[in-house]
């Protein structure tokens, strides 16, 4: 299963090379809701995508960002001022007396006064890194879609939650962010193969296996370079007072070249000349679906161990 991809955060690049719209007002709600204190995991790179607003929304957006960045800069600095106490305390106790406990306390102390000026310095970074960009589960990203022959680019979720689902699905199918090709028609996905489809821009993707007996981490990127259209089926659900935009990408069995690398999924790159045909799908005609599957983009995946 893909568990990681470096995704193209930025909506504009949806908007400067397939002609996308953005719902700016999703866009809005995320935000506005990040803001009042929901935990959603939303990457740094859809938050520089921000960085320059030129419209009214924009602005809107970014000043949702830049009060939640503040806030967060704040609690940072509390606990790394707290932290540099706490590293003070076990060098002044080293320097009377060595101990394990103290050697322990100033060892994990210093630890976490690094982490934490990383996290600040990232905070203030206007830059985009590589990092900004990748997304695990749980996280959101652009994804285009197709509403009444349009396209349109929605933060959603990655991880599905189907119409229907009970909320608690999540903690109990956690693997629902990736679909399976030969289960499509199950009883999961079935009434959203066919109907909700999506891609979502992608420059590599990563997967956990094994080497020597140990797990590795190892990145898969397409050769010649290239954006991927990875397709996904997507889900609009509500209950319990919340609208929740998610999808899931569609595995499946690998290239040889990843199946060397020591994984058994891989994720499925529709061509751009069937990118119309995947966002409107016909129910009545699976086949046809199927086809596009079949007749994917097969680069060559070259790997390398994540760092």
């Amino acid at each position: 299963m893909c568990y990681s991809a470096q995704i193209k955060a930025e909506y504009q690049r949806y908007v400067r090379a397939y002609g996308a719209d953005i719902d700016l007002h999703e866009y809005y709600d995320l935000y506005w809701r990040r803001r009042q204190g929901a935990k959603l995991k939303i990457p740094r790179g859809v938050d520089l995508s921000f960085s320059a607003p030129q419209t009214d929304e924009e602005r809107r957006i970014k000043a949702l960002i830049d009060e939640t960045d503040a806030e967060q800069a704040w609690q940072w600095q509390q606990e790394l001022a707290r932290q540099k106490q706490r590293l003070a305390r076990a060098e002044a106790a080293l320097a009377a007396k060595p101990t394990k406990k103290a050697q322990d306390e100033a060892r994990i102390a210093a630890n976490k006064i690094a982490q934490l000026r990383g996290w600040l310095e990232d905070l203030q970074r206007t830059e985009p890194q590589a990092k900004d960009s990748r997304i695990f589960p749980g996280h959101y990203a652009p994804v285009m879609v197709s509403e009444h022959g349009r396209r349109v680019v929605r933060l959603m979720r990655y991880q599905c939650r189907p119409p229907g689902k009970p909320a608690h699905y999540d903690e109990r199918f956690p693997g629902t962010y990736n679909a399976r090709r030969d289960n499509l028609e199950g009883s999961f996905w079935r009434d959203l193969f066919g109907r909700n489809h999506g891609v979502i821009l992608i420059s590599s993707f990563y997967e956990n296996v094994q080497r020597a007996g140990e797990k590795a981490v190892v990145e898969f990127k397409p050769r010649p370079e290239h954006d991927l259209l990875v397709a996904c089926l997507w889900s609009r659900w509500e209950g319990e007072g919340e609208v929740l935009y998610s999808f899931a990408a569609i595995t499946d069995d690998p290239p040889a070249e990843v199946a060397a690398a020591g994984h058994d999924r891989c994720l499925v790159p529709i061509k751009p000349e069937h990118l119309d045909a995947w966002l409107n799908p016909d129910p009545s005609n699976l086949q046809a679906l199927y086809a596009i599957l079949d007749d994917r983009d097969r680069p060559y995946y070259e790997h390398r161990l994540a760092a």
